[in-house]
């Protein structure tokens, strides 16, 4: 299995997490992880093609929104959820605050 990329912390743009985020899939996709810790990718599937999650996966993975890893045959995602905290302070909790109420 190839190793996936994952910005740096000091690489994460705004505009990038803020496009990520602009999508309601991946909001859903980082709402369900904000909720529930690292969970299989799998479980996120909703009702999607695994090639377009695949892709909303990439998107927030590569915007730095989100860590992936692989256990065994399984990939486990996460928020990075204290990292962007660290870098933008609010912003996700905004954006997830706010994405309740619409």
């Amino acid at each position: 299995m190839r190793d996936l990329y994952h910005p740096r912390l000091e690489d994460v743009d705004l505009a990038n997490v803020l496009h990520a985020l602009s999508d309601p899939v991946r909001l859903e996709i980082v709402r369900a992880l904000a909720a529930s810790g690292e969970v299989p990718c799998s479980s996120l599937n909703g009702h999607l093609s695994k090639s377009t999650m695949s892709h909303h996966f990439k998107v927030l993975r590569e915007a730095g929104v989100t860590h992936t890893r692989a256990n065994g045959t399984k990939r486990m995602m996460s928020l990075r959820r204290e990292e962007l905290e660290q870098r933008f302070p609010g912003v996700l909790t905004s954006i997830l605050q706010s994405s309740k109420a619409a």
